[in-house]
């Protein structure tokens, strides 16, 4: 039987050049409601990714986002967010796109074809059998991210897969399938929109789980945050504040001093 892309349907929405704006925003409002939806029955696959990943991570593998187009930017913009967010270093979480750094801008043509060059941009990175990696697909088609994550199954890496279409061909090359079913665009096969905002809180369950579970969070602060402006700074020394119950100056000044919430509280209590 062939495989229909459910996110390449016509939309349930036409004529959308007669709407008026107030119509339109309600039924993108609309569609965005069935997203969560979509999320909630996939949260089992997520749980056996997340927990498949952890140990990992443990003993010093490193997880990668594979993807094409707005797949690729949503990988590379969850990676780029963990080091400030969790205090752990660049490269730990990192964010890979078809046609290279470019392609975050601008679209570089027909690199999501490729079949070869997904192993190789891995390979930069000295992947190995320690390190997960996750392809993003919304079609689940892609021949970069598909062909990259065979390579990693023969090769004893761990793979997973955030689609938005049950049953595609990205499954197959997963470990650990994930598929978020969000139905057919506002846009008839705009997947930016519905299933790209379902990659991106999948993406968020991911990294914040994996994080929290590796130690990086304490209550619900992140303690390991780096201070790279007035915000955080700020931010950190109220959380100082509030956990050692002393006043703003000498938690700011503790801050500044050890470099992390975490630091400076374990600091001031030796």
């Amino acid at each position: 039987m062939e495989f229909k892309r459910v996110t390449e349907s016509d939309s349930k929405y036409d004529h959308l050049e007669k709407m008026s704006v107030n119509e339109l925003l309600t039924g993108i409002n609309n569609e965005d409601q069935l997203v969560a939806i979509a999320i909630q029955k996939a949260i089992p696959a997520i749980e056996a990714l997340v927990d498949a990943i952890i140990p990992r991570m443990h003993h010093g593998g490193r997880l990668f986002y594979m993807g094409a187009g707005t797949s690729g930017r949503l990988g590379i913009v969850d990676a780029s967010e963990c080091p400030p967010t969790y205090g752990i270093p660049h490269g730990i979480v990192v964010g890979i796109i078809a046609g290279g750094d470019t392609a975050i801008r601008k679209a570089v043509e027909f690199a999501e074809d490729s079949t070869t060059q997904g192993w190789i941009d891995l390979q930069e990175h000295t992947i190995n059998d320690k390190d997960t990696v996750i392809g993003i697909a919304a079609s689940g088609t892609t021949p970069y991210v598909i062909a990259a994550m065979n390579k990693c199954r023969s090769n004893n890496i761990v793979t997973g897969c955030i689609t938005c279409n049950q049953g595609s061909p990205i499954m197959a090359a997963a470990d650990f399938p994930i598929a978020a079913e969000v139905g057919p665009e506002f846009v008839t096969g705009s997947t930016r929109m519905k299933a790209g905002t379902a990659q991106k809180l999948i993406l968020n369950m991911i990294s914040t789980a994996v994080m929290i579970r590796m130690g990086r969070v304490k209550g619900n602060k992140m303690v390991d945050m780096q201070l790279s402006n007035n915000k955080l700074i700020d931010r950190g020394t109220r959380m100082v504040m509030k956990e050692l119950h002393i006043d703003e100056n000498t938690a700011e000044q503790l801050l500044k001093e050890y470099g992390s919430v975490r630091n400076a509280v374990d600091a001031y209590k030796k």
